[in-house]
């Protein structure tokens, strides 16, 4: 099941032609037919994954990908994992952690799959992530049963500020990382069934058609069952919230020399088995 956000509105995605056939997709106003928003659509999530044909009708609508929001637009709470590939702790300069490195980026960061951001300085950075949305009330959660609370998983870039984010005399990740726009997630859920093994993925990042970040999923550090377990012994997550769970090497600031994004640049996330989000800068 792929859910999407149209118009602030919950949909559910039928079919995705590459956006080579011009970016359409057809969806299902589940929104309507359940009677729900964005406000209740996950604490309501066991619903909606016992939709079947019959319940949500067959009404069928083209849009154009291009319309899409984030598919968790307001989050409670915004979760976010660094240092969580060894690679990327290594080009850091760092050790590997024995902890999940966690911070928060602030809620109104977060944007769509199609969002033009503006750059506060020249020292902005790309990190493509996979994200993790939580489904149900989550707290003391095994890591052997997590992914029972995770409503699905997203593309995400974590844009950084990193003269903000390192500024003395402490750093400031979360301010860093929270710019209007710097949270670009879609471009829709997917649930966890949809994967073959929603532990081992395949995602890479792309500026200007260039591959700037390749990896997989089971390469991170602590698995989303691991960060989920060890973040809600703490805190409990609630429905809707979002979970960045770390990028790979590659980044712009560990480049000689660094390599920050510009106006006009065009960045490519892509998650297998989840599809493509683009994000471009003035």
């Amino acid at each position: 099941m792929r859910l999407a956000n149209l118009n602030d509105h919950p949909v559910l995605v039928v079919s995705s032609p590459d956006r080579g056939e011009g970016g359409l997709v057809t969806i299902v106003d589940i929104g309507t037919s359940m009677g729900v928003t964005f406000d209740d659509v996950f604490a309501r999530w066991d619903e909606v994954m016992g939709l079947t044909e019959g319940k949500v009708g067959s009404a069928r609508t083209t849009v154009q990908s291009a319309l899409l929001g984030p598919p968790s637009p307001r989050p409670r709470q915004v979760f976010a994992i660094g240092l969580n590939y060894a690679a990327h702790a290594i080009e850091s300069g760092l050790p590997i952690p024995e902890h999940p490195t966690t911070f928060t980026k602030f809620p109104t960061c977060i944007a769509g799959p199609y969002a033009e951001v503006v750059l506060p300085s020249g020292s902005v950075d790309y990190e493509i992530e996979l994200v993790a949305v939580i489904g149900r009330f989550t707290e003391r959660v095994r890591a052997s049963a997590a992914w029972r609370h995770v409503a699905g998983l997203m593309v995400g870039q974590d844009l950084s500020d990193r003269v903000v984010q390192m500024r003395p005399p402490a750093p400031q990740f979360s301010l860093g990382k929270s710019f209007p726009g710097f949270g670009p997630t879609g471009p829709w859920l997917v649930t966890p069934d949809e994967f073959d093994d929603p532990d081992d993925i395949a995602l890479a990042c792309k500026l200007n058609d260039e591959v700037v970040q390749a990896s997989r999923t089971s390469d991170l550090i602590f698995s989303v069952g691991e960060i989920i377990e060890r973040v809600s012994a703490i805190t409990p997550m609630l429905p809707g919230d979002v979970v960045f769970t770390g990028t790979p090497a590659g980044v712009g600031f560990s480049r000689t020399p660094p390599r920050f994004l510009a106006a006009d640049d065009v960045l490519e996330s892509t998650i297998e088995g989840i599809g493509t989000i683009v994000t471009t800068f003035r």
